[in-house]
């Protein structure tokens, strides 16, 4: 029988989602909490991957098991793992369904500080000293819904079939001094949120133009666009089936 796991995780203390010799990742947690549960060997297929200290506020994974699940399974899966990874809900599905290629749609939000607050240094970027220009980059924002093929965003000497994604939405919106950005697609390459930020950011502390914005996305170049922006401010928040 197949089951799927609604959780979510803070992302600090793992080598991301992935399975990876010698480093701790969220997937080799859930794994072996399973295992230690069913006495026997379990692993789960995860929705996504994310990158080394990149948060989920919403993440999906599925495991097989030949077994009826009795009581709060979600309880009982929390109580063995770590208190920075949480278990919402463990429920039945067909046994077709999967987790990474049933995905439709998937979101992130990228979060910046417009100054210093100790209790986010965790879970955004800090920028002390300078105010983007918030219109400037939701114009340049836009763009990415113009176009499919994003290698340009893509980390170097990544092993993917396609560089196409299509993007859906991608927007800024601030509350008081928290910048945050939105963007959601069917699906996204390795480093790519990181990078579309660290670029919007050039258009909006006006080291690039909007056109300039235009011209990196088309070169299909990576050395062209801007810096890939810390993890610690970047989170998976919804994942549609």
């Amino acid at each position: 029988m197949r089951y799927f796991i609604e959780l979510s995780y803070n992302g600090k203390n793992y080598h991301g989602w992935q399975i990876q010799p010698d480093v701790i990742s969220v997937q080799e947690k859930l794994n072996s909490a399973l295992s230690t549960i069913f006495q026997q060997d379990i692993q789960v297929v995860g929705a996504g991957r994310t990158d080394t200290g990149v948060h989920a506020s919403q993440m999906f994974a599925h495991f097989d098991v030949d077994k009826n699940l009795k009581g709060d399974f979600a309880f009982k899966l929390n109580s063995i793992l770590p208190k920075d990874i949480v278990v919402y809900k463990v429920f039945l599905v067909d046994d077709e369904k999967h987790a990474r290629f049933d995905a439709v749609s998937r979101s992130y939000e990228y979060k910046i500080w417009l100054g210093r607050n100790p209790f986010l240094l965790d879970f955004s970027w800090q920028i002390h000293s300078q105010k983007p220009d918030l219109k400037l980059m939701n114009e340049a924002a836009k763009l990415l819904t113009e176009y499919t093929d994003f290698q340009t965003f893509s980390k170097v000497k990544t092993e993917v079939y396609t560089f196409n994604c299509d993007v859906t939405e991608a927007f800024w919106e601030q509350k008081g001094e928290e910048l945050t950005f939105h963007i959601s697609a069917n699906r996204f390459l390795r480093n790519m949120v990181r990078a579309i930020v660290g670029t919007l950011l050039d258009v909006g502390f006006g080291k690039i133009s909007i056109d300039d914005f235009r011209n990196i996305i088309e070169s299909k170049n990576r050395g062209n666009a801007g810096l890939s922006v810390p993890a610690k401010g970047l989170f998976l928040t919804q994942i549609k089936y």
